[in-house]
């Protein structure tokens, strides 16, 4: 099956019913299937062929939605970009993954304009205008794109085997990795999360997730497969209101992140925003603070609340029924249905319960590899116990009790995991040595409850700069993600070194410990971006 299926079936049964709410407005399953048809029609006509990479640089919207459909109806892959992504990352990932268009909107030109990205983006673009903004002559507008189309389908060409997403994840090596997930994977993960999610048409999800990272885009997928309606938000930085909408359009569903969950905790009177009508709440990327669970009920005093863990290159691992989470606040669960995992030595011997080995995951999501890089993938996708079968080996410290549940310990590598999402220390030192007043510099994952591991900065300024905390940060805004900027900056005389002259990041580990934030409602610790 192909995941363009999935809208095409919904339009077929609810057409008029209304698929998504966005601050632009609302648009019914008929309406974004007419309009990704026609987009799909116009992708065909400007050369787009079987599976041809579609770079998609927008917030969330019902535009990104559409793209992401037109292209798979026109046989295309998407790549998602995060919607703060820099230039030096959007160059990266589109020279690396020579996509054939580009899908934005004016908002993005600072960035698409960039030195950093010339040479490297698609002659063929799409933008979106903002109220008032002029398309560049030599870009598509996207109401030229829709309406210009034909209302008639064109032949994608695919099968369900084909690729179908490369969703870019920060690798070891400090730069990014493009995770390949074929129509399969992603219809086989649609099937898995709603066998015990229990979606229903009649839900209503309020989603605040960027559609970029494949936690939001599958809040779209999930969705659709059952004719539900979803509520995109760009961002939960105001989360009253964002509550607040939730409350007039009635939503019942709410998928979040611990940073998220957090927020909640510092609500001058969270039951005052309390939405009752949700009756599930999701959480992935770590396992949910015992100490934030009441605030959770408090503002969803009526919802089932599962706590999940996943990675992007197998979509989801495991989940916690609701009526565990409290006997078992620090598990996330077991395998999701239709998958197997066990926790295996170096060998990929399985271990004894209770023993900590690296967790192993097998299932249709596990992931075709990363994009051109045959050696990292075949690192992480050893042969299975049976023919011809891929396992993922997660590169993650678990153990797992006599009665199969899970329990996250630690990363094997130096990649640090934080809001849900991989970030590269590499990546974030790169940027930290670019600075001029900058003599060395060391990133490291510190353990924190909410973030899962906290983005933290080591550095030694030249002896004659001037340079503050601010000022770091400030650099780090302007070329990184938001999930990426430290959330904690020291400014150090000196970095401890081994015997061989490397900065010793696991004495750093012991010494470097974050430190709260005094935050409100308006002003939360860390930016909330769902990443």
């Amino acid at each position: 099956m192909l995941v363009s299926r999935l809208l095409e079936e919904a339009a077929a049964r609810d057409p008029d019913k209304v698929a998504l709410a966005s601050a632009e407005g609302h648009a019914s399953f008929a309406d974004i299937d007419r309009a990704s048809t026609r987009l799909a029609a116009t992708l065909k006509a400007r050369g787009l062929g079987r599976c041809d990479r579609v770079l998609i640089f927008l917030n969330n919207s019902i535009e990104a939605v559409v793209a992401a459909f037109g292209t798979w109806k026109a046989g295309g892959v998407i790549v998602p970009v995060h919607p703060t992504a820099k230039a030096p990352r959007l160059a990266y990932i589109s020279k690396e993954c020579q996509p054939k268009v580009l899908i934005s909107d004016t908002h993005k030109l600072p960035v698409l304009q960039a030195d950093e990205a010339g040479g490297t983006l698609p002659n063929h673009r799409i933008l979106a205008a903002a109220e008032g903004a002029t398309i560049p002559s030599d870009c598509l507008s996207w109401t030229e794109a829709v309406e210009g189309g034909n209302d008639r389908p064109v032949e994608p060409g695919t099968i369900d085997v084909d690729l179908a997403a490369i969703m870019y994840t920060s690798g070891s090596t400090g730069r990014p990795k493009g995770v390949m997930l074929n129509h399969c994977n992603m219809v086989a993960a649609v099937e898995s999360v709603l066998a015990y999610l229990g979606l229903r048409r009649s839900d209503i999800i309020l989603n605040v997730i960027p559609l970029s990272w494949d936690y939001g885009l599958f809040q779209i997928l999930k969705a659709f497969r059952v004719g539900a309606r979803l509520i995109l938000a760009e961002s939960f930085s105001y989360p009253a209101r964002v509550l607040a909408r939730g409350r007039d359009e009635h939503a019942t569903g709410f998928p979040g992140v611990p940073t998220i969950f957090a927020v909640l905790s510092r609500l001058r009177d969270p039951g005052k925003h309390a939405c009752p009508e949700v009756r599930y709440v999701t959480n992935t990327a770590a396992a949910l603070p015992p100490a934030i669970l009441p605030y959770i009920r408090m503002v969803f005093p009526n919802a089932r609340i599962y706590s999940m863990y996943g990675m992007t290159e197998c979509k989801r691992v495991s989940y916690l029924p609701p009526e565990e989470l409290d006997g078992r606040p620090r598990s996330v669960g077991k395998a999701i249905p239709n998958h197997e995992v066990f926790i295996a030595d170096d060998s990929l011997n399985p271990v004894p319960p209770g023993e900590i080995g690296e967790l192993v995951v097998r299932g249709p999501t596990v992931m075709m590899g990363y994009w051109q890089k045959p050696r990292e993938s075949a690192e992480v996708l050893p042969e299975g116990p049976w023919p011809g079968e891929r396992m993922y080996r997660t590169g993650d410290l678990f153990r797992m009790d006599e009665e199969g549940y899970l329990y996250f310990v630690a990363r094997k590598d130096d990649i640090i995991k934080c809001r849900g999402q991989k970030v590269s220390p590499k990546e974030v030192e790169d940027v930290l040595y670019a600075m001029p007043e900058v003599a060395e510099a060391a990133v490291i994952g510190v353990p924190d409850e909410v973030e899962g591991q906290a983005v933290t900065a080591l550095v030694v300024p030249h002896r004659s700069a001037q340079l503050t905390e601010r000022d770091v940060r400030r650099h780090c805004a302007a070329h990184l993600e938001s999930y990426m900027v430290p959330g904690l900056i020291e400014l150090r005389t000196s970095l401890p070194k081994s015997p061989n002259g490397k900065i010793d990041k696991k004495a750093l580990m012991s010494s470097a410990r974050p430190e709260p934030e005094p935050a409100s409602e308006t002003h939360p610790k860390h930016p909330v971006v769902a990443e």
